[in-house]
């Protein structure tokens, strides 16, 4: 996977969400995402009320305790850190205050809930353009209730929003109708990015088959990925996001 230079999405910060719960943790899910060819990683925790309620702060504290064990234990690694945004009362009050945790180029990651279409995608899209910056939808395939209404993809991107594959999509791994509409998209050249969305050891086990198993580069010729070009934007002496 190294042709992607950059995994824009996971859950590798240690003790922040519901991925790595401790440094230790997040040092063998980066061993095990470096020998798939990443050797870069913008750390996206989830900010979600009531359920992970980070914020700049908490991730910043997190982010460099795990460039410390990095430095000290000479990794080649680089780390930046964002953020998932779930679309909820506390993301509005977040775009209200100009305080979203922003990724190198100037992406912000969303993400809605798995159960139900949230009422204020559009113009979540058009609230976070509005302050220059440029939404970027995670997972679409794996919101059931556009499996059916294909062309609701077509209306976010039209709404000038990105969309980012999960790569195990691409296999059984969260069933098959969610491969079905990552492989549709996919033939239909509509994704922009591609991320692990990594969590834990059984993600990355499942990773390593996907690798294994799948012809991802081919897979992805039909799209514009722009992993590659998020390097033009990442700054290895600090944090941008953060700050």
């Amino acid at each position: 996977m190294s042709f992607l230079e950059v995994d824009m999405h996971n859950h590798i910060l240690p003790g922040i969400d519901d991925g790595s719960q401790s440094v230790g943790d997040s040092i063998d899910l980066i061993k095990g995402l470096s020998g798939l060819g990443f050797q870069k990683f913008i750390c996206t925790p989830h900010i979600m009320d009531g359920v992970h309620p980070n914020n700049k702060s908490s991730i910043n504290r997190a982010f460099t305790e795990l460039t410390k064990a990095l430095t000290e234990s000479e990794s080649k690694v680089k780390i930046f850190s964002a953020a998932e945004h779930m679309i909820d009362e506390g993301m509005v009050s977040l775009i209200a205050k100009d305080n979203l945790c922003v990724m190198p180029g100037g992406y912000v990651l969303i993400e809605m809930s798995y159960l139900a279409e949230s009422k204020a995608l559009f113009q979540t899209i058009l609230d976070i353009q509005n302050l220059g910056y440029k939404p970027i939808l995670a997972h679409p395939e794996r919101y059931n209730y556009y499996h059916y209404n294909f062309n609701m993809y077509r209306q976010i991107k039209d709404a000038g929003c990105l969309l980012q594959l999960n790569l195990l999509s691409v296999s059984r791994y969260y069933g098959t109708e969610v491969k079905v509409a990552a492989l549709t998209m996919l033939k239909s050249g509509m994704y922009d990015f591609v991320g692990t969305d990594c969590h834990h050891q059984k993600h990355l086990a499942a990773l390593q088959d996907v690798v294994a198993k799948y012809p991802m580069r081919d897979l992805l010729r039909t799209c514009n990925i722009l992993n590659p070009t998020l390097l033009n934007h990442l700054n290895e002496d600090a944090s941008i996001a953060t700050g």
